[in-house]
């Protein structure tokens, strides 16, 4: 990794990397430590919807992609950004829709260039002078998303030509030496072909520095829990990521374990919560009730550290799982955003109904099955920064946690037979 940034990169973009998003970022979280300890809160790292629409119709979305337009505007972006700063923050994560959609997006990086941010995107608006202009603010990595070979990614994403859009971004933002990720929401119909070493080595010959892999969230208005990831295919992305940190010229994120293969959710530990487009503040992006809003009138810092709504929610997915509660337990999430009376922050305003017919589906939670890092680097890092921050310590009891696929049913930790039966039928179809 270290040739291929001397060798591959602008050098004042890596430096601004390791200054903004190293050094202040773990500061950032330093600092979040030291107010835990006085009982205090605030996220060390924010994501934020800047905008609902976006060019694609992707399977298992839940942002009201073709509703009228809602942004996060100018001022609001300087004030929130601005609070979230004097409180040590310095990386942000903008997402949408399709953040390069928002007409002032480029002129929010520049105005903060005190802070470095990765942008969720599907690389269709990174043109060569988009990506030129990224190069000269220095303090963003696109993250560009594939989904997929050609014919399985342009499905996914809901119309044809997608895949070939996506890579013409990442090549304009390596032409342009941008620290350029790729990431992928790994699912039934793309697990085989981008969980692959190949894949690996395909990136890193691109020129791409960093590559994230997500699991598949069965939530929305159009669930499809026929795409959700088997407990063994979870536990087979946990090896094949720690496996290949210790071999690949290439940074390898996942946001679901910690240096000693705990499983643990950035919301339910606190490291991170979410803003929707509309303002609303969010336990993660896929749970979309909201009691506060960066709108309201208090500052930030008051709003975040007051709100029981959040800290609740903290309580209650550290207490039942150390996976992800909206996949495990829609049932509880339901009960407790009725019992906090939480807005329902989609434009449909069906929410609520969603959750209510939503299964239970595994997550990356498998006790007995811990994976630990191998690489000393990814090790150290996440025991200082990325750790539960003693929310499971505090909270979680192995007896509340239910490993059923369907609400209701009984279950032991085996794989649930519907789940093995999609395993043969897609193996089937392959």
């Amino acid at each position: 990794m270290a040739k291929r940034a001397l060798l591959e990169t602008d050098k004042r973009l890596v430096a601004k990397f390791l200054w903004l998003m190293g050094y202040k970022g773990l500061r950032s979280v330093q600092k979040h430590k030291a107010r835990l300890k006085r009982g205090e809160f605030f996220p060390p790292f924010l994501y934020i919807s800047v905008i609902n629409s976006c060019n694609l119709r992707c399977q298992g979305c839940w942002v009201d992609v073709s509703a009228k337009q809602s942004k996060i505007d100018l001022d609001a972006m300087d004030r929130m950004l601005g609070e979230a700063k004097a409180m040590g923050n310095a990386f942000f994560g903008i997402l949408g829709g399709e953040p390069f959609m928002h007409a002032d997006i480029l002129e929010i990086f520049r105005r903060h260039q005190d802070a470095y941010f990765q942008v969720f995107t599907n690389g269709h608006f990174i043109t060569d002078e988009v990506a030129k202009e990224l190069r000269k603010l220095g303090n963003v990595t696109p993250l560009i998303s594939i989904e997929g070979t050609e014919i399985i990614s342009d499905v996914r994403r809901g119309r044809g030509g997608v895949y070939s859009k996506s890579m013409e971004g990442i090549h304009n933002c390596i032409n342009n030496k941008l620290l350029t990720g790729v990431c992928t929401s790994l699912c039934q119909s793309n697990f085989d072909d981008l969980l692959r070493e190949e894949w690996i080595d395909r990136l890193i010959e691109m020129g791409v520095f960093y590559c994230w892999y997500h699991g598949y969230r069965v939530v929305g208005p159009v669930p499809n829990p026929d795409l959700a990831l088997t407990p063994e295919q979870q536990l087979a992305v946990r090896k094949f990521v720690v496996e290949m940190r210790t071999k690949k010229p290439i940074a390898i994120i996942d946001a679901y374990h910690d240096a000693d293969g705990n499983a643990l959710c950035p919301a339910a530990t606190g490291f991170t919560h979410h803003i929707s487009p509309y303002g609303d503040i969010e336990p993660c992006p896929v749970i979309q009730f909201a009691k506060e809003s960066i709108h309201d009138e208090r500052p930030l810092r008051q709003v975040f550290n007051e709100s029981e709504y959040l800290r609740d929610f903290r309580e209650l997915a550290a207490k039942n799982t150390r996976g992800c509660i909206i996949l495990e337990r829609p049932d509880l999430l339901g009960d407790f955003a009725r019992q906090h009376e939480a807005k329902d922050t989609t434009v449909r305003g069906e929410a609520y109904q969603e959750l209510d017919v939503l299964k239970s589906n595994p997550s990356q939670y498998n006790p007995g099955n811990e994976i630990p890092e191998k690489s000393w680097v990814y090790w150290l890092l996440k025991k200082y920064a990325f750790h539960d921050y003693g929310a499971y310590k505090k909270n979680f009891n192995i007896e509340n946690w239910q490993p059923t696929i369907h609400q209701g049913e009984t279950s032991s930790p085996a794989v649930p037979d519907n789940l093995v039966q999609l395993e043969v039928d897609s193996s089937s179809k392959a």
